[in-house]
């Protein structure tokens, strides 16, 4: 018995929505025209990289830092108007970026 025959034993009368209906919404970013900044800091001896520089609203560029520490499989906060990633993923976070259309600018090293 499989995970759907046990639902269907559960709940006899609820019918599944097709697969064309459940869709997940993608949320669009504000793409602006002045460059991001991504640099390299070194907090407590711990390697960092700050993203700093967006324009848009403060809940579309918390949306850009849960997409990146997701895409690296890495910790980091949103604080003060910048993105905190831990370690140094400068080169990563910029193809991320620039493959969603923002400019990146480089700093440090």
């Amino acid at each position: 018995m499989d995970f759907q025959d046990q639902l269907k034993t559960l709940f006899p009368n609820h019918e599944p929505l097709p697969e064309d209906i459940i869709q997940k919404e993608e949320h669009q970013l504000y793409v602006q025209k002045d460059p991001m900044i991504c640099k390299f800091e070194k907090r407590k001896g711990k390697a960092t990289t700050i993203i700093e520089g967006y324009q848009g609203t403060d809940e579309d560029f918390k949306i850009l830092a849960k997409e990146i520490k997701t895409k690296l499989s890495v910790g980091g906060t949103f604080k003060d108007d910048s993105i905190i990633i831990q370690g140094d993923y400068r080169d990563k976070i910029m193809e991320i970026l620039k493959g969603k259309g923002f400019k990146v600018k480089r700093i440090g090293g």
